[in-house]
């Protein structure tokens, strides 16, 4: 019996081996109570005539039998595998606790068993004391504490294990948690129950306060712990990372700092030990012993397998030399950068001219006298050839608008930096979640050297609804705007489309409206990317009209028969060029604006009844290649000048404007003279209007703009943008003179004030609306920006991001006047929210270090509301 009983003990939890030998025992003493000799040793076989079940349970008799496994009228052996067996089922239920099985009594070779046991307690109340209420939720989730979870040993144990690894992987070494169970009464059902009382203790964070070296003698302890870029001892001019002990961060700089060595040729360095040493509950110190080895350096390398391009090229392309300091990892990242898909490595070279089978391996053949010598064996395989492509997941889209950006097609030579543009190209869309975009291989085969390729897209939200009210501009603004970026034209006219609009096509339509008392402001837009459907040229159009009023002081409100009206309409064309590269886009457009005074007496103009006629061609050049979400791009660049002129009217219109300009002068004179009559200066004032009417009918100017944006990632998903921007509003005839439209407006939000007038208003955080420049608006502004943005979140539903900012800048009149150093600074920080139906959002709080115009100090803190645009 004794061998039985230690076979069943190895398999049963300790618990339940206990049990069995209880069990065992209790059939011996009813056994002996009946005056019946039962074999134990090798157990006597029975036919099971009755089983009973007694206890505290709400499981039926028969259900309980039932999964236990026993049945009445069959051939049971006592003691044997079979009762073992119903055991082990019915704790293995995690129903039940106090398991016993009792022999009643036997009748010659029949035998009576009873199963006694209680059902688990269910858990009723659950209360978590020393975490945040936030976090209550979390740890009921994860630990499944649910209102009638069975309360088990293991389900204690787990929940009090969960908490205190989780706290001490956050640092809270010392984290002690208590897990209690207390019965309740039970209720009308009669099952037992408790309630969970669970007791957590973080304490404090356990700081690193020292880290020992030993040794090292060729780096020293500043540049190993430098290279521990997790863990840091205490230091109190630290901000950015803390000294806090997390053991899976510890971990991996430990093996940062073998990557050191090996990165300055010592390949055979190594962690011979480290430790960990409490100096009480908040501080550890931690000792590293390591052994640096020698140092290596590279010897010859050799090539391989390579029939496709010679040792000489790939020599090259690997920049590698012989007596070149050994560095492995840098060698692995010349033949396949893992942290870059585009990287310039020889394993991209072959990926991308059809090898996707190809395999590089370098293997250290000799490492005699510490030189190593190398071999980079090769095996590139066939060329391997797209079969076919196809794309999943687009309801919305159509198939054409996604094909015709896709740079893999059927039958072409597989390229991985295709697979990577295509990617790309699908982001900028704006149609898809950047974030899902994926490209799955299918049916990949070697043999026949082909492969299907599948684009995996998640449609995101393309259209945005703009509906807000506020007060602005001297009173209540309402605006409705309806931006469509996914139209299809083509559809307008069938039923079936409108779901609720027509879709699918890549045209953007756009509907702007926006009316205040002293202003009316409605817009069009339409634009279709691929004109024709063959080639991606766009062509764009928009019709605008605004209207001003002037403030009556009397009435205290808009004087209607003050106005300033501006109607206008633009037609463009954009090209993707194929050379230097087709990251660059050459736009055209021609565009008319007439404005119309009646008046409209403000200063800003020098004639306040007439109009004046805008005709104006614009050609620029941009360069974008950010990747890959476009609201949140986390490497690349965007480049674009631009130049807008109008025609050189004063060459072949037969005005003398140096005339002009010296009758101006002589009339302006007279209003000056206080020695003039009333009657004088009217009649002077009246003139300076008529010229002025002259100079400006048609408007006659160039402007240059230039911006430029950096995008660095610099770790995880820090991402780090400067930029610069550059504008300049000039004249072909000086005698005519600079318009007194299309001028740069610098500072605030960049979102113009509600100020119709033809100018261009830039943003400078830190600062009020359009303060930084003259009444009139600067002909010269540039701008400085650096900017490190962190997303929160980048999920279909809302991409969030939190961004700090140093910006600076200025207008100037002139070029006589214009100082590329002379800038008004800002600093500050804030927050962007792009959702799909409402566009982009965010709020900014910037610091002015420099006084505004007719201000003595620095200007301070300025909040600014960012609808609809990015800095």
């Amino acid at each position: 019996m004794g061998k039985q009983v230690n076979k069943l003990a190895k398999q049963l939890p300790l618990k339940t081996a206990l049990q069995y030998v209880l069990i065992t025992f209790i059939f011996a003493i009813s056994a002996l109570g009946n005056a019946q000799e039962l074999d134990y040793e090798g157990g006597e076989k029975y036919k099971l005539a009755g089983i009973s079940v007694k206890g505290n349970t709400t499981f039926s008799e028969q259900t309980i039998i039932t999964y236990s496994g026993l049945r009445k009228d069959t051939e049971i052996q006592i003691p044997g595998e079979q009762i073992s067996n119903a055991i082990k089922k019915l704790w293995s239920s995690n129903l039940f606790s106090d398991i016993e099985v009792y022999l009643v009594k036997t009748e010659g070779k029949d035998a009576f068993l009873e199963i006694r046991l209680s059902d688990l307690p269910e858990l009723n109340e659950i209360n978590i004391t020393g975490v945040k209420k936030n976090k209550k939720e979390t740890i009921i989730k994860e630990n499944k504490l649910l209102k009638g979870t069975k309360v088990t040993e293991n389900l204690v144990t787990t929940t009090r294990n969960y908490l205190e690894n989780k706290y001490r992987k956050d640092g809270f070494l010392n984290a002690d948690v208590k897990v209690n169970t207390t019965e309740v009464v039970s209720d009308s059902t009669f099952k037992p129950q408790v309630n969970m009382f669970v007791a957590v203790d973080k304490g404090e964070k356990v700081k690193v306060k020292k880290i020992n070296f030993e040794g090292n003698e060729v780096l020293s302890d500043k540049k190993l712990r430098k290279a521990m870029k997790n863990t840091k001892q205490k230091n109190p001019i630290r901000i950015f990372k803390r000294s806090k002990f997390i053991e899976a961060d510890y971990k991996e700089d430990l093996s940062s700092i073998v990557d050191k060595y090996k990165e300055i040729g010592y390949r055979d360095a190594r962690i011979i030990s480290d430790t960990l040493t409490y100096n009480g509950e908040e501080t550890v110190s931690l000792d590293i012993k390591v052994e640096e080895g020698e140092k290596y350096t590279f010897g010859d390398i050799t090539f391989i397998g390579n029939t496709v391009y010679s040792d000489e090229f790939l020599k090259r392309k690997l920049r590698i030399e012989k007596g070149d300091t050994y560095n492995g990892i840098e060698l692995q990242k010349r033949i396949a950068d893992a942290s870059s898909p585009d990287a310039d490595d020889l394993t991209n070279l072959y990926q991308n001219n059809g090898y996707l089978f190809s395999t590089i391996n370098p293997v250290e053949v000799n490492a005699d006298g510490n030189v190593i010598d190398m071999e980079i064996r090769i095996s590139e395989g066939k060329p391997a050839y797209f079969n076919k492509v196809t794309v999943v997941g687009n309801n919305k889209t159509n198939d054409h608008v996604i094909y015709r950006e896709i740079r893999t097609r059927p039958g072409e030579l597989y390229s991985k930096e295709n697979v990577v543009r295509t990617i790309r190209e699908l982001s900028q869309l704006g149609f898809f979640d950047a974030e899902q975009l994926t490209p799955n291989f299918k049916n990949v085969n070697p043999d026949e050297g082909t492969v299907d390729m599948e684009y995996s897209v998640v449609e995101s939200g393309s259209s945005q609804i703009e509906l807000q009210g506020g007060y602005g501009g001297g009173g209540f603004i309402g605006t409705l705007g309806l931006s469509f970026n996914n139209f299809s034209l083509k559809d307008i006219f069938k039923k079936d489309a409108y779901t609720p609009i027509p879709m699918g096509d890549g045209q953007r339509l756009a509907l702007r409206l926006q009316a205040s008392r002293f202003f009316q402001t409605y817009s069009f837009q339409f634009s279709e990317p691929w004109l024709g459907g063959k080639k991606p040229v766009q062509f764009s159009t928009s019709i605008s009209q605004t209207k001003q009023f002037l403030y009556n002081p009397l009435t205290q409100n808009a004087d209607k028969d003050r106005r300033f009206n501006i109607t206008g309409i633009t037609f463009g064309l954009a090209k993707r060029l194929s050379v230097p590269d087709d990251y660059f886009t050459l736009s055209q457009a021609v565009s008319f604006q007439h404005y119309n005074l009646k008046n409209y007496n403000t200063g800003l103009f020098t004639f306040g009844d007439g109009y004046s006629n805008n005709l104006s061609y614009t050609i620029g050049l941009t360069r974008n290649n950010t990747f890959n979400d476009p609201i949140f791009p986390m490497g690349g660049s965007n480049f674009s000048i631009t130049a807008k002129m109008s025609l050189p009217y004063s060459v072949f219109n037969n005005v003398d404007y140096e005339a002009l300009k010296q009758e101006r002068e002589d009339n302006i004179a007279i209003i000056n003279d206080s020695n003039s009559t009333v009657s004088e200066s009217n009649a002077a004032s009246s003139r300076v209007s008529e010229i002025d009417q002259e100079r400006f009918k048609w408007l006659e100017f160039y402007k240059v703009k230039f911006k430029g944006d950096w995008y660095t990632r610099l770790v995880d998903k820090l991402v780090l943008r400067p930029s610069v921007e550059f504008g300049f509003l000039g004249a072909y005839n000086q005698d005519r003179g600079i318009i007194p439209f299309e001028r740069f407006f610098v500072g605030g939000d960049g979102l113009g004030n509600y100020s119709l007038d033809g100018r261009e208003a830039i943003a400078l955080r830190g600062y009020q609306n359009q303060s930084l420049s003259t009444q009139d608006g600067g002909t010269i502004y540039n701008k400085f920006s650096l900017e490190l943005r962190y997303p929160i979140t980048l999920k279909q539903s809302a991409k969030i991001y939190a961004l700090t900012f140093l910006e600076a800048g200025n207008s100037y009149n002139d070029f006589r006047s214009y100082d590329p150093f002379e800038l008004k600074r800002s600093a500050g920080f804030g927050v962007r929210i792009f959702m799909p139906a409402f566009g982009l959002l965010g709020i900014d709080f910037g610091h002015g270090f420099d006084p505004q115009p007719g201000e003595t100090s620095k200007h301070g803190w300025e909040t600014h509301f960012i609808i609809g645009q990015q800095f």
